[in-house]
């Protein structure tokens, strides 16, 4: 009885601390312009594919494009793995935060990941390729995360998991969401789902931003303005 009485003593403490931690996060305005990002990110993405479903509704075809990787491949449908294993890293990044304590990166977290969903639905309507040959859609249980699935430039997938894996700061979960990167990577593949160079267009861009954002925006990383 004892033994349980303090067990939520300690916990109760715990608790609190991630709850004063996270509460504080909240009073800054950089939480919500980040988080205005992310909900930016995700209506012109979706926006951008709705342009284009109505672009081929009038007629209009979107170019096919020749692969020198995919044309090698077999088609394979393992949609489901990669949209599965694109989930994990965003579990992870949650999970990280929780762990480390680090509910002051959650602005910065948040911003990133909105800019680089924002300059994706960009560049969907910048650069309107076609479906890859043979591509078959994703797996029924992820249909409703979007109401047309056009716009392939860059990779959603690819992109976003190379970018969390950027943010995060522990190597153990570098590691792990690494594997998770690779994975998707060839699963896009063998289901011709992206061509090459949206692959390698979205790690680049990941890239690209995190720097940028490292170099221009340090002010969202709330846990560097109180260590300044």
């Amino acid at each position: 009885m004892d033994h349980s009485l303090n067990n939520k003593t300690r916990l109760f403490p715990h608790i609190s601390a991630h709850l004063l931690s996270f509460f504080s996060v909240l009073q800054s305005r950089y939480f919500y312009y980040g988080l205005l990002a992310v909900l930016a990110g995700i209506g012109l993405n979706n926006a951008s594919q709705a342009y284009l479903h109505y672009y081929i509704s009038q007629g209009k075809t979107l170019p096919i494009l020749n692969d020198l990787i995919l044309d090698k491949l077999p088609v394979i449908d393992v949609s489901l793995i990669y949209d599965i294993v694109a989930v994990i890293p965003i579990v992870l990044a949650v999970v990280y935060i929780i762990h480390k304590k680090e509910y002051n990166r959650i602005p910065f977290i948040f911003l990133m990941i909105g800019i680089f969903y924002i300059v994706r639905g960009i560049f969907i309507v910048l650069t309107p390729f076609g479906n890859p040959p043979m591509f078959n859609g994703s797996d029924p249980l992820f249909h409703g995360f979007a109401n047309f699935e056009m716009g392939v430039y860059p990779s959603g997938h690819a992109g976003n998991v190379f970018l969390i894996l950027l943010l995060m700061n522990s190597r153990a979960y570098r590691w792990i969401i690494g594997i998770c990167l690779i994975v998707v990577i060839l699963a896009l593949f063998l289901s011709h789902a992206h061509y090459s160079i949206d692959i390698l267009s979205g790690l680049f861009f990941a890239y690209a931003i995190r720097s940028f954002g490292d170099k221009h925006f340090s002010m969202f990383d709330l846990g560097k303005e109180v260590n300044s």
